[in-house]
């Protein structure tokens, strides 16, 4: 379609230029003025959300601070002083509980895979192993993550059995990975199971085994589909790690108690708090990204 000087708002008797070519897109004055309505309508609502922001933020401020209690909860929950002083153990426990998400990390991704594939063998003779498999999700996602700790962390060591540490750092950490292996387990059984019976049926086809089909076929579709729910069980997994202070171990969560057993002063607390939100919000952010980004790449029909 040729668009002719007069639609695209020049002059008859401009001297022509690169756009001017024959086969060159020139923009018409309608499309200029709809994207220059657009970008005026960004920046506005742009400047209502930063207005909107501004005054929610100051009536709640001005509401916490005219109570009654302001003056005694700030002395007790937001002192300098004692921030201050909790803020580098805080910073040194916190790296316990990192060690402690990348090593249960890859565990809980190697355990639950192996349960999610345990629960989708087929065939009568695996009918143990799905039932076992199946127990074991049923269990541990049903059994709260508190009870599990301290079942784990305070019951074994009174067992008091020869060559099984009594470490509570490795006893938190396994009982962190029994139960978000469950939880894992689960969302790599639902991509696996996502995944259309045709393409196990074509790795076949093709002279596959049923192993090669799940291996090559059937677990990469399925990994990718469930990138999303895992980063947020990883999420979720770093904040629980502060769990395992309840059998002494000392971390970020630990670290906070000890200064507010001394002091009296819950300040410590809510370092410790910042400092876990500190360092979820980019996992968040990053699994936020990764969704869009598979939502887009699907809503263009491309591998998901």
């Amino acid at each position: 379609m040729t668009v002719t000087k007069e639609e695209s708002g020049e002059s008859p008797g401009e001297d022509p230029g690169e756009d001017d070519l024959p086969g060159a897109y020139v923009p018409s004055r309608r499309r200029i003025e709809r994207e220059r309505y657009k970008r005026a309508r960004a920046r506005r609502a742009t400047a209502i959300a930063a207005l909107s922001t501004l005054v929610t933020g100051a009536a709640l401020s001005l509401v916490v601070v005219s109570a009654p209690g302001w003056q005694r909860t700030q002395e007790t929950f937001f002192n300098g002083r004692y921030a201050r002083e909790a803020f580098p153990k805080v910073l040194e426990g916190l790296w316990l509980n990192v060690r402690l998400l990348l090593v249960c990390g890859v565990a809980v991704l190697v355990l639950g895979m192996l349960i999610a594939v345990a629960r989708t063998l087929r065939g009568p003779v695996f009918f143990p192993v799905r039932a076992l498999a199946a127990a074991y999700t049923d269990f541990f996602r049903g059994l709260p993550l508190i009870i599990n700790l301290m079942i784990v962390v305070l019951g074994v060591p009174a067992l008091r059995l020869q060559g099984v540490t009594v470490d509570p750092v490795l006893l938190g950490g396994t009982a962190l990975t029994l139960t978000y292996s469950a939880y894992v387990a689960e969302v790599f059984r639902a991509g696996i199971e996502s995944v259309h019976p045709s393409q196990r049926a074509a790795a076949r086809s093709l002279g596959l085994t049923n192993r090669q089909a799940l291996r090559y076929v059937v677990l990469p579709q399925a990994v990718r589909r469930q990138v999303p729910p895992l980063l947020n069980d990883l999420v979720s997994l770093q904040k629980d790690t502060g769990l395992v202070s309840i059998g002494g171990a000392v971390d970020a969560v630990r670290a906070a108690d000890i200064i507010v057993g001394r002091s009296l002063n819950y300040t410590p607390y809510i370092v410790a708090g910042l400092v876990f939100v500190a360092l979820t919000i980019p996992m968040t952010r990053f699994t936020d990204w990764v969704t869009a980004r598979m939502d887009r790449r699907r809503a263009q029909g491309g591998a998901i």
